[in-house]
């Protein structure tokens, strides 16, 4: 007896087809890498650590490399060029390099200079009470550390010192004490336009008043 016609037998082969596509397609995305998966991973990327440079190269600025650094919280400003320093050994008290700056009056014996109080002022409002780095080169017959102090910038305090008129550049003894050679031209800068120091007259270094002023007795 004739009926519908069967399609038993179709649909069977389709169905090994489709089997038979399904597992070639997956042999050839075992073999072929996916995008993710078969990259080789990128190596992890490296941070990079400061160049340990040799003493009196250059950091960024042209501000000379120390030989060791100190950091800490700044705990006291004497004078224009002098700080205190609170590491995690202990303070230490720090002679700013390549800068002198206006003395501050040590009784009636020695007494100071125009601008020293100003000079520290303007050195306070920089540094204290801020956590920074010095670059430091060495230590002085007193066992101060010569450092430059690092502004949180990234800046020279040194620096700032001279270029607001509030330190000379430090080059007594044919610049036995200046490190940093920007300095002479900062202090032309200041001096040009009268800023800090250089608005009086007759300004006189550090280093030759506490010759002529408290070795020799001669203040004017």
């Amino acid at each position: 007896m004739r009926g519908k016609p069967s399609f038993g037998g179709s649909k069977l082969t389709a169905l090994i087809v489709a089997l038979i596509l399904a597992a070639a397609g997956a042999i050839v995305n075992w073999l072929q890498p996916s995008g993710r998966e078969g990259q080789r991973p990128a190596p992890p990327a490296q941070s990079q650590t400061p160049a340990q440079g040799r003493p009196g190269t250059a950091l960024a600025g042209g501000i000379p490399q120390g030989s060791y650094t100190l950091t800490g919280m700044i705990v006291n400003v004497a004078d224009g060029d002098t700080v205190t320093l609170r590491a995690p050994d202990g303070q230490r008290k720090i002679r700013m390099d390549s800068i002198d700056a206006p003395e501050e009056g040590h009784g009636a014996e020695q007494p100071g200079q125009p601008y020293a109080e100003a000079s520290r002022k303007h050195l306070a409002g920089l540094v204290a009470g801020k956590t920074l780095t010095a670059q430091c080169y060495e230590q002085d017959q007193y066992g101060r550390d010569v450092c430059a102090v690092i502004l949180e910038d990234g800046r020279s305090a040194n620096r700032a010192q001279v270029e607001a008129g509030y330190a000379w550049a430090y080059t007594a003894r044919r610049g036995d004490y200046l490190r940093d050679k920007a300095m002479p031209d900062l202090q032309r800068q200041a001096k040009a336009a009268g800023r800090g120091l250089w608005a009086q007259q007759g300004a006189m270094q550090p280093w030759k008043w506490r010759y002529d002023c408290w070795r020799q007795r001669q203040c004017g």
